[in-house]
């Protein structure tokens, strides 16, 4: 039977649609999400636990399109087979794209928020590549946040990405814009000592949601909506670092974060917890039999001799889940010591939750960045690139194009779209 050239669309995926499911993980299976740091082979996988909406799932406005190749025979009058040849996720949401010029400015002027559309999770098909399809999907995504009122459009990639750089700043006309890091750090069978030096104290929502909208109020990308974000079943707290001792309200005289705003200690660091692990998990391929080895090596010494405390790799190489530390913050000569003793929290949390590891993303001029603890052999450095969408935007609003604004101290990183 001779067959008719296939018919090509893109619309929007179906969740309801088992083959729409079908042919969304069979497109995840094969791409990888990227190598890791150092060279080599090795990659990163992601199993999204049956749920292809799982990392905009929880976004404010979210959409997922794919492109369809639809293969028809000439004497048939439907399809024969459908094959996804791509997929792309965007989710459209209100930020802070900046304040006053000068860094006073920044302090005392209120923020100013723009809606941007974020571009994730792009796939291309291997058989399909080089025919367009990612430009194709790309180019419909942005259509979709123009008719949202989105004024920016921006996405992430490595930096050492190289396919994906070419095609998001060559030819769909982005920027590069911003460099964060992300960190990440393997979760140890034994639980790690908490700091002495610090007082840490679990912060109730309402007042997690005050301090953030304070401290980053005028920070690149804060949601307007972090009330949402806080309250999410998936986030599993916000603490704050004192130095221990600093104040009455680092103990059991904790005033309340009213207190301690009016007057805030010399340093301090803050962070929330999410957990990830119930919403995708991970795995590394491609890693050596030597390194493998060596990591169950030090999973067995341990096991045997756990009052050593040795530096135990978890198995990396089978799927395991992370918690992603958001809301990094902080400020004072001790800020980066206190984030680590928040991160030892987390790392404690993520083992009684099971995790293989944490990771965070923070801005490259990030002040308690020094203080997290992170292996560079599990990290990436990471490209945002960014692109305004229509020409009646011509203003750039009260500051200008943000694509040529300059870079400040932090970048507030959304766990929903990690």
């Amino acid at each position: 039977m001779v067959e008719a050239p296939a018919v090509v669309v893109v619309r929007a995926y179906d969740d309801d649609d088992a083959r729409d499911r079908a042919g969304v993980e069979e497109v995840e299976r094969a791409c990888e999400v990227g190598c890791m740091s150092g060279g080599g082979k090795m990659c990163l996988f992601t199993d999204l636990l049956g749920d292809p909406l799982c990392r905009i799932r929880h976004s404010p406005d979210s959409l997922m399109l794919v492109r369809i190749h639809d293969h028809v025979a000439e004497t048939a009058t439907g399809p024969n087979s459908t094959e996804i040849a791509g997929l792309v996720r965007g989710c459209v949401k209100t930020v802070v794209y900046g304040t006053g010029t000068t860094q006073q400015q920044a302090k005392d002027d209120d923020p100013i928020y723009t809606k941007v559309g974020y571009i994730l999770g792009l796939r291309v098909s291997p058989s399909h590549r080089r025919k367009g399809v990612g430009k194709k999907l790309v180019d419909r995504m942005e259509e979709w946040f123009r008719q949202r009122g989105a004024e920016y459009s921006y996405m992430a990639t490595e930096q050492d990405n190289e396919p994906s750089v070419r095609l998001f700043t060559g030819r769909c006309g982005y920027a590069k814009f911003r460099t964060p890091s992300v960190l990440v750090h393997p979760v140890f069978r034994h639980a790690l000592k908490p700091s002495r030096r610090a007082a840490i104290v679990r912060l109730e929502r309402r007042e997690a949601e005050l301090l953030y909208r304070w401290h980053f109020a005028n920070v690149e990308f804060f949601p307007a909506d972090i009330d949402a974000v806080l309250s999410n079943d998936l986030s599993l707290g916000t603490f704050l670092a004192l130095p221990s001792g600093s104040s009455s309200r680092t103990g059991p005289g904790w005033e309340g974060v009213e207190a301690f705003l009016a007057a805030p200690p010399p340093s301090w660091a803050v962070l929330s917890v999410w957990n990830c692990m119930d919403a995708f998990r991970l795995e590394v391929r491609g890693a050596p039999r030597l390194m493998r080895a060596a990591a169950g090596a030090t999973r067995l010494v341990d096991r045997a001799a756990p009052w050593l405390g040795i530096p135990s790799i978890p198995n990396l190489f089978a799927p395991f889940g992370l918690y992603f530390l958001y809301g990094l913050g902080g400020a004072g000569p001790d800020g980066p010591r206190l984030a680590r003793a928040l991160c030892r929290k987390a790392h404690n949390m993520a083992r009684d939750g099971g995790c293989g590891v944490v990771a965070t993303e923070v801005g490259a001029c990030e002040p308690v960045r020094a203080g997290v603890p992170h292996w560079a052999r599990l990290g990436a450095e990471d490209l945002w690139c960014i692109k305004r969408l229509a020409d009646g935007y011509s203003t750039g609003g009260p500051l200008g194009d943000w694509t040529k604004a300059p870079a400040r101290h932090s970048i507030f990183i959304d766990p929903r779209e990690f």
